[in-house]
């Protein structure tokens, strides 16, 4: 069997076409750039996501030359818009999981976090979708429906109209106990007039499209963080991983039972397979390769392929918090700010360039302390995929900070392989989530080389800073 399996991210759209066996057979890249605004806003154009996968999925499969048995999509997982349910035409842009303008409508539900948390096991955010969908409604349009982008992409190649479990999950509108569209949730951000998709397993097949040539099933829906929790075959509880790509996303397999995080984590559905739901704890670190992305645009670096080239052999004292675009899980603060302390006239750009680095790594240290502690025990290794892991300089810091190995996943395609994976169960019974994914080794492995007592240190220094970049940090409270 031949999938052909789409990414669709932010920054960009990536497809490939998979045997059955993992190995991939054509790559296909189209880039995405967000549009980053005054007050916290951030946008995409839908027409460029609709063209990014097409033009994507089509170049990968002409290159890969083979029949295709079914197309797979992953998709950003809270980034919403409005469109028009009859002719498919998007409404508004598209905002962004990384848009904040939605700050307001949830400091005005403050008093019902308590019970959101308890009926869906997030926080009370503008980071989910349910904030940036009354938003659009109040202040872009209420004309037909507002939806996450995975409903609409979907409905353009296939004209259904649903989304998957994980999906809907990081919504804030659905129970995760029943992981069913959730009355008092709905009425809670006003959406009680709205259509909301039907609610599909990854491994079911939702319609058949024509965009990439033949009639093929679609199928294989799944946000793409949970994507590559299951490439990495992060199956057991306590498994872990972290992507390094727009943002860093640490997810840990929670097994079966839906555990509320004691921790200001999130926890949400990893997928749902073979009948049975599974989920996840997980943390986010808001900006990574867009922090890179920024040094770019101030000419400290050309691009991410210089990190290593450029970072100093330590950041002598200098310490970065990449809040660039707020801090999320554990301090949920959107109007915190990044920030370099340490600084003196012999500090080099080098210097920053090691300080930012460590200053991620540093923040992922943070989520998988929290997420041991919600599991029970502490993590014993993190897996991880994405972009930045070409980076030795970050990966080798991750072990250090978090003073686990850090096994990197030999493939770029991580996301991608997951919903592939989730599409081949879609056309054999046969094969389980552990078949599906099937083994591997990874490509290196970064033991920790800093004793526990200097990672502590270092992180007992930066958990200061990043309080200090807090919008009511302690510091100006006392």
């Amino acid at each position: 069997m031949h999938i052909l399996a789409i990414d669709q991210g932010t920054s960009g759209t990536k497809a490939i076409v998979v045997d059955a066996a993992g190995k991939v057979l054509a790559i296909a890249e189209e880039g995405l750039r967000p549009r980053y605004l005054d007050g916290g806003g951030v946008e995409q154009d839908p027409q460029a996501l609709l063209d990014s996968v097409l033009t994507a999925g089509r170049r990968a499969a002409a290159e890969a030359g083979v029949p295709l048995d079914a197309v797979a999509l992953a998709n950003q997982g809270e980034t919403v818009l409005a469109w028009d349910p009859r002719t498919g035409e998007p409404l508004t842009p598209a905002i962004v999981w990384q848009d904040r303008r939605a700050e307001p409508l949830c400091a005005a539900r403050a008093g019902h976090a308590g019970r959101v948390a308890e009926l869906t096991g997030l926080v009370l955010d503008p980071y989910f979708s349910a904030p940036k969908m009354r938003w659009i409604r109040d202040e872009l349009t209420t004309e037909g429906v507002v939806t996450t982008t995975d409903t609409w992409l979907v409905h353009r190649l296939s004209g259904a109209f649903v989304t998957d479990a994980s999906t809907a999950s990081r919504s804030l509108l659905l129970g995760l106990d029943d992981a069913r569209w959730n009355d008092e949730l709905v009425e809670l951000f006003g959406l009680g007039g709205e259509r909301l998709p039907e609610i599909v397993a990854s491994d079911d097949v939702v319609g058949t499209t024509r965009a990439f040539g033949p009639e093929l099933p679609l199928t294989g829906l799944i946000v793409d963080q949970q994507a590559a929790l299951l490439a990495e075959a992060c199956l057991e509880a306590g498994t872990a991983k972290c992507t390094y790509g727009t943002g860093a996303f640490l997810l840990a397999q929670l097994g079966t039972t839906p555990a509320r995080s004691a921790s200001g984590l999130a926890t949400s559905i990893a997928w749902r397979l073979r009948g049975e739901t599974r989920y996840c704890v997980d943390g986010q670190v808001y900006t990574a390769a867009s922090a890179v992305r920024w040094l770019a645009d101030l000419g400290l670096i050309s691009g991410a392929g210089e990190l290593d080239a450029v970072a100093a052999p330590s950041g002598d004292g200098v310490l970065c918090v990449p809040a660039l675009a707020g801090l999320a899980a554990p301090w949920w603060d959107s109007a915190a700010t990044a920030s370099f302390t340490g600084m003196t006239l012999s500090t080099g750009r080098g210097h920053l360039v090691r300080a930012l680095l460590e200053g991620v790594a540093a923040q992922v240290a943070a989520l998988a302390e929290l997420a041991g502690a919600d599991l029970g025990a502490p993590l014993t290794r993190l897996r991880a995929d994405g972009g930045l892991t070409r980076s030795r300089v970050l990966m080798q810091a991750q072990a250090d900070l978090a003073q686990i190995p850090v096994e990197v996943y030999p493939s770029p395609h991580a996301t991608p392989l997951g919903a592939a994976a989730c599409a081949l169960m879609a056309l054999d019974p046969t094969l389980d989530p552990a078949t599906a994914t099937g083994g591997w080794l990874p490509s290196a492995v970064y033991e920790p080389a800093w004793p526990a007592e200097r990672a502590a240190g270092y992180l007992e220094r930066w958990q200061a800073a990043a309080r200090a970049t807090l919008s009511a940090n302690p510091e100006e409270q006392s």
